[in-house]
């Protein structure tokens, strides 16, 4: 049976092991079952909608107080973080969907399951707001400072921005809280963990929401320089920052989101100890190689060549496997499937 086959009966039968045989070797082949989730992200789904979800409901309400006060007073700053805010609402319907379709049950064409299609959606979710929110904030704000488009009712925009600022921290607060608990049970800093997540929506509304709480505070520097100097070069120069900000979130999201995609392996601090675990079974003498992947938010297969003792019997080859599958379960629940190969030890690829 070629692995392929092999693991297309294993989305019918999660928790079996099977014995695979290859052309003059054997693998011990075990899946952990599909429903167990992360380590750090135990109810990270239910947690990650409900974020969401208040950072849409907040960012389609102050997207049109925005653009209400922007075509009032006529400011580059504020028609820019409207389209700011417009762009994170449509960002977030994106996000909404990569959660749901990520939890498709795996199928027979798709034996490791739909996890991967949720960065699929994050990945467009960033590539929108790199057109839709900081292409329009540059455009706008070099067009302000070439034309000195003039701004009208600056009160207004104070008040939208303040009310603005005042929802966006709500929204903010609920993905911070989010992120410190889960970085709080990977025994990691909240940084670490957003850079290591492969729970790319909580990392896409944190940092949205980040850099509109900042996109805010620019927009208002720029609307005070404006109405001081009397030059709407500065409400230009605002808006060109806000969208450079735009800019950098995009790239950071879509690059985290790619390389998921194309198959990122666990933190180097994981995969030490997974091999440590493998390692670690009373018949295992090497782990000569070993590949993990992400196979999905909170997802995790492990593939790794083992070198048995040579006097050990197939039988307890198999009780070994048992137990790495234990181990490997016991540290890191977020691990579906795991893919032992016995191998006769000699230099390999660890990594």
């Amino acid at each position: 049976m070629r692995v392929r086959d092999t693991a297309a009966t294993l989305a019918g039968a999660p928790g079996r092991r099977l014995s695979v045989t290859a052309p003059g070797k054997t693998a011990f082949v075990t899946t952990a079952e599909t429903s167990v989730p992360a380590p750090a992200e135990p109810s990270a789904e239910s947690e990650s909608v409900g974020t969401v979800l208040v950072a849409g409901a907040a960012n389609l309400a102050i997207s049109v107080a925005k653009l209400v006060a922007g075509l009032l007073s006529g400011s580059a700053a504020m028609l820019s973080e409207a389209a700011h805010s417009l762009a994170d609402t449509v960002t977030e319907v994106f996000l909404y969907v990569a959660l749901r379709r990520g939890t498709k049950p795996a199928d027979e064409q798709h034996p490791f399951g739909y996890g991967k299609e949720s960065w699929v959606w994050a990945f467009i979710a960033a590539i929108f707001t790199f057109v839709a929110g900081a292409g329009f904030s540059i455009y706008h704000g070099v067009m302000t400072i070439i034309e000195g488009e003039h701004t009208g009712n600056y009160l207004a925009s104070y008040i939208v921005l303040a009310v603005a600022f005042a929802a966006e921290s709500v929204s903010f607060a609920k993905a911070l809280k989010q992120v410190r608990g889960a970085a709080k049970q990977w025994n990691t800093t909240a940084g670490g963990y957003l850079r290591h997540t492969s729970d790319t929506t909580v990392k896409a509304v944190f940092f949205e929401d980040l850099a509109a709480l900042a996109g805010l505070v620019l927009a208002a520097v720029g609307l005070g320089l404006a109405q001081v100097t009397g030059s709407e070069v500065w409400d230009g120069v605002a808006s060109i920052v806000i969208g450079l900000l735009l800019l950098v979130v995009a790239v950071v999201l879509g690059h985290s989101n790619a390389s998921l995609l194309v198959g990122q392996a666990v933190p180097q601090r994981m995969h030490d100890r997974i091999a440590a675990d493998l390692a670690g079974v009373d018949v295992v003498t090497a782990v000569p190689t070993l590949f993990t992947m992400r196979i999905g938010p909170g997802e995790i297969l492990v593939a790794a060549k083992v070198d048995f003792a040579d006097d050990v019997p197939a039988g307890d080859i198999e009780t070994a496997c048992d137990e790495a599958e234990r181990r490997l379960r016991d540290t890191y629940p977020g691990i579906r499937y795991v893919f032992l190969d016995p191998t006769r030890g000699h230099g390999g690829q660890n990594g």
